[in-house]
């Protein structure tokens, strides 16, 4: 069984305000390890900034994130960048460059420009876009589609700057579609840790998937540390693929799960939490966000409270400044 801490005996606290707080070292928290939990910036600081940029990294890690996650999938020449989705209508302005017309198709029964019909340096041409319109647009255009080996550079710097450990945790999206299309993402997911020295269970990064294939794949070749992402037991390809938690506890080292499937709307434990902890699997929640309705509570406050008192080992946010102050604001009582 694959039971190794995910990251909160790396040190990761050292770049939180939360961190600098004797508090916090002596407040039990209900984390498996007892460590504060961690906050995991979405995307980076997507609620501020073009979701999936070197800027929008950069900001979390300014806010306080104790790690960041890029979305991964593939281009046409087998390059990894950062995008949430295996398409670019959403993200990018790939639809004011004419130049790109006759690229938009219909795969999976969705009709957009593929991220795999183009190469890095066509990406280069175009800029991200807030894909959320009730955020701040004024930033659309500004930023490049960062690669993997890019983002790393960068919390290489980050780490330089602040002396302290910045995890990572990027999401293989779409695994199978891309091997399929001949740019399977393992190998080359794999090249890249080696060659940055994160290709070992003690370094700072975890790897997700919903797909538990791919990640059944990756604990048979790679020594890092892996998560089964889980929206729901009826959520096709949100449902582990079938597979019940026992079995995921061989193959993986922690769950990305759906807040919705640990608290029920009472704000009591669903139990779920605890079922992973005592297979050893810790627990890192998505997503909570400033700008929605929460799960518990009337406020975006009185969910990361939940969260944090039920035990949660890391929070996905979109918003990390917020996640961060109120950690370190439970951490002073």
């Amino acid at each position: 069984m694959r039971t190794a801490i995910l990251l909160a005996g790396l040190g990761l606290m050292a770049c939180s305000p939360a961190a600098d707080s004797p508090s916090s070292e002596t407040v039990m928290w209900n984390t498996r390890s007892g460590a504060p939990p961690l906050v995991i910036a979405h995307r980076g600081a997507s609620g501020d900034l073009p979701e999936h940029t070197l800027e929008a990294y950069a900001l979390a890690i300014e806010q306080g994130a104790d790690v960041i996650e890029p979305d991964l999938v593939v281009t046409a020449d087998g390059v990894l960048v950062a995008r949430h989705d295996g398409y670019l209508s959403t993200t990018t302005n790939v639809a004011d460059h004419p130049e790109f017309a006759d690229r938009r198709r219909e795969y999976l029964g969705h009709t957009d420009w593929w991220v795999h019909d183009f190469t890095l340096e066509e990406l280069r041409t175009l800029r991200a876009v807030q894909p959320q319109p009730n955020r701040d647009q004024s930033y659309n255009g500004l930023y490049n589609i960062p690669t993997f080996e890019e983002v790393l550079a960068l919390v290489d710097t980050a780490e330089a700057e602040c002396d302290c450990v910045i995890g990572i945790e990027p999401e293989v999206k779409h695994p199978e579609e891309f091997a399929e299309a001949g740019l399977d993402p393992l190998p080359i997911l794999n090249q890249v840790l080696l060659d940055h020295g994160l290709y070992s269970e003690d370094a700072p990064i975890v790897v997700q998937s919903f797909d538990a294939g791919f990640l059944i794949r990756m604990s048979a070749v790679a020594p890092v540390r892996l998560a089964m992402l889980y929206s729901s037991p009826d959520e096709p390809g949100g449902d582990m693929n079938g597979y019940p938690l026992e079995a995921v506890a061989q193959f993986a080292d922690g769950l990305g799960a759906n807040k919705a499937l640990l608290l029920n709307p009472d704000g009591t434990s669903t139990g779920l939490l605890e079922e992973a902890h005592a297979l050893g699997l810790d627990i890192h929640v998505w997503t909570v966000r400033d700008d929605r309705e929460p799960l518990v509570g009337e406020t975006v406050e009185d969910e990361l409270r939940a969260l944090y008192a039920l035990g949660v080992d890391a929070v996905f946010t979109d918003f990390p400044a917020t996640a961060v102050r109120v950690r370190a604001e439970m951490a002073g009582e």
